[in-house]
């Protein structure tokens, strides 16, 4: 993060009050993020005060932090999580030689964009049902070379990747259509609901993935899901009825819960 801001002091401790009465727990840290992201005082007073009437932080200023890289999210695209790194990682560590990579409910295409930066080089291919997500991706993607199709599920992807997949990461939407109401209000009211809605159970979207991802996926391939851990043993179930081996990993520091798959 850069240590210089255009901004003078004084107008960075009002910047943190208006912040802090705003109920911004981390106040002081947003204060620096804005004031070094802004380019002039008025940027930064306009950015404050989007934030304060409630604007997630990442699309005030117009971009996440996702394993090293600067992501660019906008309005109406999910904003990536700290946990889902985690899927990252497992993916990473399950299929190291991966050449043929899919991002699939990609959203911004964070999870795409930081395999690809930890496999080199590879065939990356990102999907999403959202016309602004697959804007937002294509973005995002586009230093690995990366391809982002529009559609529903499985239907975007171009018919030569069935059997060539090494990894397809699928952050579905998990939310049960009943709990969206109990969703921070930043995620309910500026985030897209077909980002976060997983049907009666929250594993509509799951079941789908798991069902086909087998089609899709290279000898040892492997398919990852986030997921809660009270959906979790009906996820593994969805998997292995699939035919796919599956496991769970969980990350207890960021309360994550991916189901991996793995093809015969």
């Amino acid at each position: 993060m850069p240590s210089v801001s255009p901004v003078p002091p004084s107008s960075r401790d009002a910047v943190v009050v208006a912040l802090r009465a705003a109920g911004c727990v981390f106040a002081e840290d947003e204060a620096e993020l804005i004031l070094t992201t802004a380019r002039t005082p008025a940027e930064a007073a306009a950015m404050v005060e989007r934030r304060v009437a409630g604007l997630p932080l990442e699309l005030v200023v117009g971009w996440a932090e996702f394993r090293g890289l600067r992501i660019t999210v906008d309005l109406g695209v999910f904003v990536p999580r700290r946990r889902t790194e985690f899927l990252v990682e497992q993916a990473l560590a399950r299929a190291p030689g991966a050449r043929v990579v899919v991002d699939l409910c990609c959203g911004s295409g964070a999870v795409g964009a930081a395999l690809a930066a930890g496999l080199g080089r590879v065939e990356l291919h990102a999907a999403d049902i959202d016309p602004a997500a697959v804007r937002c991706a294509r973005g995002n993607v586009a230093a690995a070379g990366g391809h982002v199709h529009q559609g529903d599920l499985f239907e975007a992807l171009p018919a030569g990747l069935r059997g060539r997949v090494g990894i397809l990461a699928a952050n579905v939407p998990y939310v049960p259509s009943d709990e969206i109401g109990l969703l921070p209000p930043e995620a309910r009211a500026h985030e897209p609901l077909v980002a976060l809605d997983g049907g009666a159970d929250g594993l509509d979207v799951l079941r789908r993935v798991a069902a086909e991802a087998p089609r899709w996926l290279a000898p040892g391939g492997c398919v990852l899901v986030e997921t809660s851990r009270h959906q979790a043993p009906t996820a593994l179930d969805a998997f292995e009825r699939g035919g796919l081996t599956a496991h769970l990993a969980v990350s207890e520091e960021l309360y994550a819960h991916v189901v991996i798959g793995v093809a015969p």
